[in-house]
C-alpha cells in the first residue's frame, strides 16, 4: 500500500504540473510576441521615413541641381575676358592654411568621383575679376595661366557641371608668386563656393617664392588642395598628393641634329647661377670644354633669347643645338626653363641639383633620358660625361627627345599629363604601368588580337633587272621552302620585257610578275594587293646561296618577332670622332645595327608605312641615288618600335659567285661612302639616332652539335 500511495502521489504532482505548464507557455508567448511585434513595427516606421526622404530628395533637391540647370563650357575669348563680372572679397574671410601632410588618402574625397566610371571629371570656375575692399583688383590673368585654362576645358576631362565634377580648378591666377598679394589671393580662393578648406582643388604654379627665401612651394594659403608646382624640392614636395610640373614656356620644339650637332661636349646656358658652382666651372674648363654662357652685357641682362661669351653672342636656345650634354644646375628658384629647352634641341640634360623633384618624376623614369650628377661632384663632372659611351648617349638623346615629344612639347600635353596622372592616383584599378609612360610603343601596330591572318606562310618578293638565269635559280631554290605561300617577282626594267612565260621555271607554288613604270628601288617596299600574307621576305635576285634550310628558319623566327627585320645580312653604324659624323660598317664584328632587306623577313605594314609616311624626302633621295632603300626601312623600323633587328644564322658571305665585281655594288668603295652619307643624312631628318645595337644572333637550337641528320630538323645551316 505505501508503495501504491507513493506512486499515486506522484501522479498526481504530475499531473498538476502539466495541468499548470499551458498556462505559463501561453503567458510567455504573448509577452514575446507583443515584443516582437514592437521591434517589427518600430523598423517598419525607420525604414519608411528613410524610403520617403530619399524619394523627397530625388525628386526635388536632385532636379533642384542637375535637371532644371543647364552647364554650358566656359568661353576664354577676348569677349569674355573683356566683360567679366566683378567680386568683392571680403577682409573678414579667414583662409586655408596649407596642410603640409596632405596625402591622397587623408586630403582628397575620392567620394565625389567615379559620375562617369574610372574618369576624372574637372570643374574650372568661371572667369571672375576679384577685387579687395578697396577696390585694388586681386587677380590679373597671364597668357600662360589661360591657356591651362583652355587646355583643361579642351581635355576629355572637363565637365561644366559642378555637382559632377571630381576636381576643381580656380579661375585665379597663382602661376607668379611675384605678382601676388598672398593674403588677397588666399581670401579669394576661400570665397569660392565650393573650396570648402580647398579639399579636392588643383592649383598651378610655376615661379614660387619671393627674395630673399625663395621658397620652393607657393605661399598663398591652399589649405588641403593639390598644388601642381614647377620647381619643388623633396622637402617641400607632398608625395603622391602635389604634382611636379615643369617650367614651360612659349617656345616650339627646336630641331636638333643641325651643322653644329656635337660642337660642344657641355654647355652651361642658364642665369643667375649661384655664384659657387660658376666659380666651380670656371676652375674645371681648363681645356674649354665647357661652353659657358651668360647675360649679355649690352643686351637686356634678363632677355631670355641672347646669351654671350665675352663679346660673341649666341642665340638662344638654338645654341644647345650644338652641345651633347646641357648642364642644369640648382638655382634661387629650383624651377629652370633650360631643362624643356634641353631636351627640345636634343641636348642630353645633366642635373646638378641635390633634392629637386623632377616633373611628372613619379612616373618618368629620368634617368634614361638625363645624367644625374651630385653637387658635391660637380668638379668631376667632365670626366663622368667623358666616360659616357656613344651607344649611351644616344639612348640617353632619343629617350629625351620622346619625352620631349609626347610630354612637354605644349601646353596641352603637360596639362593632359598632368591629369592622367592624378586620374590614376583616383583610379588605381585603371592605371597605367611603367612601361606605358617609359616605353615608345605600348601595343604592336601590326595585329589586331581578334583578327586571323588572310594567308599563312610568307611571299617572296624579288626585285630583279635583267639577270634572268640568277632569276630563276633563286626562285627554283624558293619554291623549296616549306612555308612559301606566293613568289612576286618586281621586274624593274622598263626597256626591256620580262622572259616569255614559258621559259620561267616550273614550281609548285603561285608565281606572280610585276612590271614596274619606273625604275626605283622604292618599287620593292610598295605594299602591292598581291601580298596577302603579312610576312614578306625581301630578297635581292642574286642572293642564291642561301638553302631551304635557312630561309624556313628565319621565317621561324619572324614568327617570335613579327615587328622586327629578321635575315641575314648584317651592318652596323659606328660614331667617327675625326669626322664628327656616322660611318657606314660592313665589318664583321660583335655588334649589328641593321640587317639589310637583300634577304630578310619584314611584315607588310613596314611597306605601307614606307610608300606613305616616310619622313622628309628620304624615299624621294633614295630613288635618286638607286642606294641606300634597306638602311631607310632599318631607320623606319627601328624608329617606330624602338627594337633592333634580329641576324639569323652565322651566315656572312653574299656574294654571288656567277657576279663580276662591277655587278657588287657592295664591293665599290664609292657605295660604302654613299651608304656613310645616306646615314648622317637620314639622322639629321629624324632627329636622332633610331638605329639599335644588338650583340647576339639567332640560330637553330642543335646547331653544331653533333647529332644523326634525322633528330635535327634544320639539317641544311652553313657556318660562312
Amino acid at each position: 500500500m505505501h508503495r501504491v500511495n507513493t506512486h499515486l502521489r506522484t501522479e498526481n504532482s504530475s499531473s498538476e504540473s502539466r495541468k499548470m505548464t499551458p498556462y505559463f507557455l501561453r503567458k510567455n508567448h504573448q509577452l514575446v510576441s507583443s515584443y516582437h511585434r514592437n521591434i517589427i513595427l518600430s523598423l517598419f516606421a525607420i525604414v519608411t521615413s528613410a524610403l520617403t526622404l530619399t524619394i523627397i530628395y530625388h525628386l526635388f533637391g536632385y532636379v533642384n541641381t542637375s535637371k532644371e540647370v543647364i552647364y554650358s563650357r566656359i568661353s576664354i575669348d577676348a569677349e569674355t575676358l573683356a566683360s567679366l563680372p566683378q567680386v568683392t572679397v571680403s577682409r573678414s574671410l579667414k583662409s586655408s592654411p596649407k596642410n603640409l601632410t596632405c596625402t591622397h588618402f587623408t586630403c582628397f574625397n575620392v567620394y565625389r568621383c567615379g559620375q562617369e566610371g574610372s574618369k576624372l571629371l574637372i570643374y574650372v570656375y568661371p572667369l571672375e575679376s576679384f577685387f579687395d575692399e578697396d577696390g585694388t583688383i586681386i587677380n590679373n590673368l597671364s597668357r600662360e595661366f589661360l591657356q591651362i585654362l583652355q587646355a583643361i576645358i579642351r581635355s576629355k576631362f572637363y565637365t561644366p557641371d559642378p555637382y559632377q565634377a571630381c576636381l576643381f580648378v580656380p579661375s585665379i591666377d597663382t602661376l607668379n608668386q611675384n605678382r601676388l598679394n598672398v593674403q588677397a589671393v588666399s581670401r579669394a580662393l576661400a570665397s569660392l563656393e565650393f573650396w570648402n578648406h580647398g579639399e579636392n582643388h588643383l592649383i598651378f604654379n610655376l615661379v614660387s617664392g619671393v627674395f630673399p627665401d625663395y621658397n620652393t612651394s607657393l605661399d598663398v594659403d591652399i589649405g588641403k588642395a593639390i598644388l601642381a608646382g614647377a620647381g619643388f624640392s623633396t622637402l617641400t614636395f607632398r608625395n603622391n598628393f602635389d604634382l611636379s610640373i615643369p617650367v614651360f614656356t612659349s617656345r616650339n620644339a627646336l630641331v636638333p641634329g643641325t651643322e653644329s650637332e656635337g660642337k660642344h661636349l657641355i654647355i652651361s646656358a642658364q642665369i643667375n647661377i649661384n655664384i659657387a658652382f660658376e666659380q666651380d666651372l670656371q676652375d674645371i674648363n681648363t681645356n674649354n670644354e665647357i661652353l659657358i654662357l651668360h647675360p649679355c652685357l649690352n643686351h637686356n641682362p634678363m632677355s631670355s633669347s641672347v646669351r654671350c661669351k665675352n663679346s660673341r653672342v649666341y642665340k638662344y636656345p638654338e645654341v644647345l643645338n650644338s652641345g651633347i650634354f646641357c648642364l642644369v644646375i640648382r638655382s634661387a628658384r629650383y624651377g629652370q626653363t633650360v631643362l624643356m629647352d634641353s631636351l627640345a634641341a636634343g641636348c642630353i640634360p645633366v642635373i646638378i641639383s641635390d633634392s629637386i623633384v623632377m616633373p611628372f618624376g613619379d612616373l618618368i623614369d629620368w634617368k634614361r633620358a638625363a645624367v644625374f650628377v651630385r653637387e658635391v661632384d660637380i668638379l668631376g663632372v667632365i670626366s663622368t660625361l667623358k666616360n659616357i659611351s656613344a651607344t649611351r648617349i644616344e639612348e640617353l638623346r632619343s629617350q629625351g627627345q620622346w619625352l620631349w615629344n609626347r610630354y612637354f612639347n605644349s601646353v596641352d600635353a603637360i596639362v593632359n599629363t598632368g591629369l592622367e596622372i592624378i586620374n590614376d592616383r583616383i583610379f588605381p584599378q585603371e592605371s597605367k604601368d611603367y612601361n606605358y609612360w617609359n616605353s615608345r610603343v605600348s601595343s604592336s601596330p601590326l595585329f589586331l588580337p581578334v583578327t586571323a591572318p588572310k594567308t599563312h606562310g610568307f611571299t617572296a618578293v624579288i626585285l630583279t633587272y635583267d639577270r634572268v638565269e640568277l632569276l630563276f635559280s633563286l626562285i627554283t631554290k624558293i619554291a623549296q621552302v616549306p612555308s612559301l605561300s606566293k613568289i612576286l617577282v618586281v621586274w624593274n626594267n622598263v626597256k626591256k620585257d620580262p622572259p616569255i612565260s614559258a621559259r620561267w621555271p616550273k614550281v609548285n607554288k603561285l608565281l606572280q610578275v610585276i612590271r614596274t613604270k619606273e625604275n626605283k628601288l622604292s618599287n620593292r617596299f610598295y605594299p602591292y594587293d598581291e601580298i596577302e600574307t603579312e610576312a614578306v621576305l625581301s630578297i635581292d635576285d642574286d642572293i642564291v646561296m642561301l638553302t631551304a634550310d635557312e630561309l624556313e628558319f628565319a621565317y621561324e623566327v619572324w614568327r617570335e618577332f613579327p615587328d622586327r627585320i629578321v635575315g641575314f645580312p648584317s651592318r652596323t653604324h659606328t660614331w667617327d670622332n675625326e669626322t664628327q659624323c656616322w660611318r657606314y660598317e660592313s665589318e664583321w664584328t660583335n655588334v649589328i645595327s641593321m640587317v639589310l632587306t637583300g634577304a630578310a623577313f619584314h611584315h607588310k605594314y613596314w611597306m605601307y608605312l614606307y610608300t606613305t609616311s616616310m619622313p622628309g624626302d628620304i624615299k624621294w633621295w633614295v630613288d635618286a641615288h638607286m642606294n641606300c632603300e634597306d638602311i631607310a626601312m632599318n631607320f623606319l623600323i627601328a624608329n617606330t618600335t624602338g627594337k633592333s633587328p634580329i641576324k639569323v644564322t652565322p651566315k656572312k658571305k653574299f656574294r654571288c659567285p656567277e657576279c663580276t665585281n662591277t655587278e657588287m655594288l657592295s664591293a665599290d668603295l664609292a657605295h660604302m661612302a654613299e651608304r656613310t652619307k645616306c646615314i648622317n643624312k637620314f639622322t639629321r631628318i629624324y632627329g636622332h639616332m633610331p638605329l639599335k645595337s644588338v650583340e647576339f644572333r639567332a640560330d637553330p637550337v642543335l646547331f653544331k652539335d653533333v647529332f644523326p641528320e634525322k633528330l635535327k630538323r634544320f639539317n641544311a645551316i652553313k657556318s660562312l
